[in-house]
């Protein structure tokens, strides 16, 4: 390893307005698939478990 690859700063990768939009829109579309996956998963464990499960004796 030479030294002079250490000596050189970092080059920084800006990304343009239309790459920002489009990951944003990816970002926003996948926190929108998650949260219907949750809710998904609480409506079918509510299914699962009936309706009776809160008049269940203690």
């Amino acid at each position: 390893m030479s030294m002079a690859n250490t000596d050189k700063e970092l080059e920084m990768v800006s990304q343009s307005e239309k790459q920002k939009k489009a990951q944003r829109s990816r970002s926003v579309a996948l926190g929108i698939a998650l949260a219907l996956f949750v809710l998904l998963v609480y409506i079918g464990t509510w299914a699962k478990l009936g309706a009776n499960i809160l008049s269940r004796p203690l």
